[in-house]
């Protein structure tokens, strides 16, 4: 198992007990204790010029080796007394609280919705797209350290057809922006939507090519077929609904902002979680679907405290990276993704009918990212899911001062308009 590639971060002893053909197979072997079984830091100080510098490390992890001969880093020998295993709590889905249990939607980004069938588009400056070797490099020498250089070109791509180039942006808009959401029944784990819609592909095509010929702008030898790489497809792909979008512009009915749902993973939940933490944990009431929530700061548990005194609050839940609810946001022109603090259904006077999700983020110093992450929530996300009108009354708030999060979230309660976002700070 440890030559063919299975992985485990658990090894701590390896013995060999056969000759090695290669040196390489062996370093391939060693390296399968060489994966850390905990990334969880603990403070350090070193001294340096008679000032003390604090900051968090990874402890020192050791693995035995015996009877392979190990020649390509020298080694010091390992330690005789290896630690023992930090405490863990076993957080998990309690089943007894399953009217506490949390749903919520999975985006994978946001589009605005055509008023009607007939596709028009209107390109901008903005709408042009630059092609160079910055982007992609059409020439690669690849001069391995054994062995014989070689050059590598992007002739065969160059070689496709520029119709090809069209079919893929159109069918990727397709795909992407225009697909049926008339479904009112959506299953955990299973589509939302009810494919794309096949009969617009004609206009895109359309729209394709006159952009391509208009509004791609080749330099430094690139060409157009670069398009057909992924990343490249999808920013090209949104300048061309851009255009759409502009083109479909109505006084009377202006382009609302909708979710771009995952096709096959639509709809999360609380529902299966099971895994053991090595973190400070705070433990739960019939409130929370989870047994404990498990705390990254000190901040968090203060915020958890005050849910669980507060009469409005229903339910709520500590979003952990296992309940996969992130919200797709943009810096830098970079696709991330966002992970949220606390998700908590709320009665804010509609009934417990009709209670009001609330995104509730704690926040820290004031960073360009985080005011990336909240402007995409209070502007894109909340709306586009409010507008789906699916998914229940969605909100939004930041807590700047964790002591004063019962008023924060409560104030939000009496000013929210629940079809928009608020940060209140």
């Amino acid at each position: 198992m440890l030559t063919e590639g299975w992985d485990a971060n658990t090894v701590t002893h390896i013995l060999g007990v056969r000759a090695f053909g290669t040196q390489l197979l062996c370093e391939q072997v060693i390296g399968r204790g060489l994966r850390r079984m905990s990334y969880e830091t603990i403070p350090q100080t070193v001294t340096m010029d008679g000032e003390t510098i604090a900051f968090d490390a990874f402890p020192v992890e050791y693995a035995e080796v015996y009877g392979v001969p190990f020649e390509f880093l020298p080694t010091a020998g390992g330690r005789p007394d290896p630690q023992p295993p930090k405490d863990t709590v076993h957080v998990h889905t309690v089943a007894e609280r399953a009217a506490s249990r949390i749903a919520f939607p999975r985006l994978t980004g946001y589009r605005d919705e055509i008023a009607g069938e007939r596709l028009t588009a209107t390109f901008t400056d903005s709408s042009r797209l630059i092609l160079n070797t910055g982007q992609v490099p059409t020439i690669v020498e690849n001069a391995p350290i054994v062995g014989a250089s070689s050059i590598h070109h992007l002739d065969d791509l160059k070689a496709k057809r520029p119709n090809e180039i069209a079919f893929l942006l159109a069918k990727l808009v397709l795909e992407t922006y225009f697909r049926q959401g008339d479904a009112t029944e959506y299953a955990i784990g299973g589509p939302v939507e009810n494919g794309v819609k096949s009969w617009l592909f004609p206009p895109l095509l359309t729209i394709a090519r006159r952009w391509l010929q208009e509004y791609v702008i080749c330099q430094d030898n690139a060409f157009p077929q670069l398009l057909l790489l992924v990343e490249l497809a999808h920013t090209a792909a949104d300048r061309i609904y851009q255009g759409i979008v502009n083109g479909d512009g109505q006084p009377d009915r202006p382009p609302r902002l909708m979710p771009i749902l995952q096709p096959y993973n639509t709809l999360g939940d609380t529902d299966g979680v099971s895994y053991h933490s090595t973190k400070s944990t705070y433990r739960t009431s019939a409130k929370s679907p989870m047994s404990h929530v498990v705390l990254d700061s000190g901040w968090e548990g203060t915020v958890a405290k005050a849910l669980e005194q507060m009469d409005e609050v229903k339910a709520y839940v500590k979003n952990i990276p296992r309940l996969d609810f992130l919200i797709p946001y943009t810096i830098g022109g970079q696709q991330h993704a966002y992970l949220t603090d606390f998700i908590a259904r709320i009665d804010d006077g509609h009934g417990e009918d009709d209670l009001l999700n609330l995104i509730i983020e704690v926040s820290g110093e004031k960073r360009d990212a985080k005011d990336a992450k909240v402007a995409t929530v209070e502007s894109l996300w909340v709306p586009a899911v409010n507008h789906a009108k699916r998914f229940g009354r969605w909100g939004f708030v930041q807590v700047i001062d964790p002591h004063a999060a019962m008023m924060t979230i409560r104030a939000s309660l009496n000013v929210h308009d629940h079809n928009e976002a608020l940060a209140l700070v």
